[in-house]
């Protein structure tokens, strides 16, 4: 990814050495039905705190509460490990294979207070037959998973540098009483640091 990973928080332990590994600072923030809106307190205190511009949800598997999903509004995506719309919820890969599919994906969407309802970003898919376990099915989806979170993050990335962009021209253009219309070398200048 080509991105700065400023810190991993779960609410599981599960991963806090590998974390660790990658000189990844791990915050364990454990969490049940008393203690979720403490929980997700910590949470929107680590993202103000290290200034979060993207906030992934890869095996979270915990419903955001809509306080902390408008808190995360436009900056939080969760990667779900099925094509959606279909399968939604906990274990869409056994769900898949019950209904003998023939494609299985995974989908990176916005976090909003609707269960795996937010607008999509990407997709992909692989081709997978009825002789294939559960199991072979979490295997290929991990791989895709993967890919689709790399992209995601690449394109979210590059639509902030974009958004970044366009503030420096509307500045410039302001500055300068000019309507929008720019030449090369006003976007040299305005895009050159």
């Amino acid at each position: 990814l080509r991105a700065d990973i400023v810190a991993v928080a779960s609410n599981h332990a599960d991963y806090a050495q590998l974390a660790g590994s990658y000189g990844v600072p791990f915050h364990h923030f454990p969490v049940d039905s008393t203690s979720r809106e403490a929980q997700e307190l910590r949470i929107l205190d680590l993202v103000e705190r290290e200034r979060i511009d993207l906030v992934v949800l890869a095996r979270y598997m915990q419903i955001l509460s809509p306080r902390l999903c408008e808190a995360l509004a436009g900056r939080a995506i969760n990667i779900h490990h099925s094509f959606l719309p279909s399968f939604k919820g906990a274990q869409p890969y056994h769900q898949a294979h019950a209904r003998g599919v023939k494609i299985i994906g995974a989908t990176a969407h916005y976090v909003t207070p609707d269960l795996d309802e937010g607008p999509i970003i990407d997709q992909d898919v692989a081709h997978v037959d009825h002789a294939m376990t559960p199991a072979a099915l979490i295997r290929i989806g991990s791989d895709i998973e993967s890919r689709v979170l790399a992209r995601t993050a690449d394109l979210d990335s590059a639509l902030q540098r974009l958004e970044h962009a366009n503030a420096r021209l509307d500045d410039f253009a302001r500055r300068d009483g000019l309507t929008g219309l720019y030449n090369r070398r006003h976007l040299d200048e305005v895009l050159g640091d």
